[in-house]
């Protein structure tokens, strides 16, 4: 079992939504977001998505966008990222899922990239211009050394397509909220709901939401819906880009547990839902 899956598998058997933060490697630098992951680690993070500084980030909003710029004018490579993680991660609880467009990939060399991943402690992948058709490339020798590939499912998928996603998707299926990019928005969609639904109609894996949550009120609201996890990416993003170092640490600390509160406390009508399939 993956350390993704044991993750929430335990998350189930504790009828509890995992939570899911998201930060920029680089942003402000290197030291700062090895911090970072210490301070979300500690304050209720279940796990960690990372994202990597890409020179054209289609998937990403505005302020995303701007922390990718900041850390690549500081020169962040995706090496640099890599030596940072192999020494952070041995002292993290929560796993590790790297967020990193195709490209990359493709240049180092599909076996390579997923050997030095996951000798830096990289326990998954999420590809965001990665498309179902050109996933399998990926999917099995991600599977072989260990690292979960999760998949994406847009709000505009046929349910065809979202049975397809949902059977290669590993670890977890990653639902997107909105059609669009990341980013901060005053509420969740309420047809995220039916999304929700439709999927876990489909299979028994995992879902997690992002795209859009910023606030507890939502995170609470997508696990009423039926979400296993709720991932937050701007709202991360924004608050430890403000002040100095310090004081963004501060602020990502106090926001993540603030989070964690709102979605940890389990509702006694929801019914045990069955272990993930491996």
């Amino acid at each position: 079992m993956t350390a993704i899956s044991d993750c929430f598998n335990t998350l189930r058997q504790n009828r509890e939504c995992a939570l899911i933060p998201f930060i920029t490697a680089g942003d402000p630098d290197l030291s700062t977001t090895a911090a970072a992951l210490q301070v979300l680690d500690h304050h209720g993070a279940d796990l960690i998505e990372l994202g990597v500084p890409y020179s054209d980030p289609l998937a990403d909003g505005p302020v995303i966008q701007a922390a990718a710029t900041r850390a690549l004018q500081q020169g962040t490579k995706l090496e640099q990222v890599l030596e940072m993680l192999q020494t952070t991660t041995q002292s993290l609880r929560s796993p590790i899922i790297l967020f990193t467009y195709y490209n990359p990939i493709l240049y180092r060399g599909i076996d390579k990239f997923l050997q030095r991943i996951a000798a830096a402690g990289v326990s998954g992948l999420v590809v965001p211009d990665l498309p179902l058709e050109e996933a399998e490339g990926l999917l099995k020798p991600a599977s072989e050394i260990g690292i979960d590939l999760t998949l994406l499912v847009a709000p505009t998928s046929s349910p065809q397509r979202i049975e397809a996603i949902a059977r290669s998707s590993q670890g977890f299926i990653y639902l997107v909220s909105v059609t669009g990019v990341t980013g901060m928005r005053n509420q969740i969609e309420s047809r995220v709901s039916d999304l929700l639904a439709q999927v876990r109609s489909l299979t028994d894996k995992p879902i997690g939401v992002g795209f859009g949550i910023s606030a507890p009120a939502q995170a609470r609201q997508v696990k009423e819906w039926g979400a296993d996890a709720a991932i937050v990416g701007s709202a991360f993003v924004k608050r430890l880009a403000e002040g100095t170092p310090e004081q963004g640490l501060q602020a990502i600390a106090e926001f993540c547990q603030t989070l964690k509160t709102a979605i940890k406390t389990p509702d006694p009508s929801t019914p045990n839902l069955p272990k993930t399939k491996n």
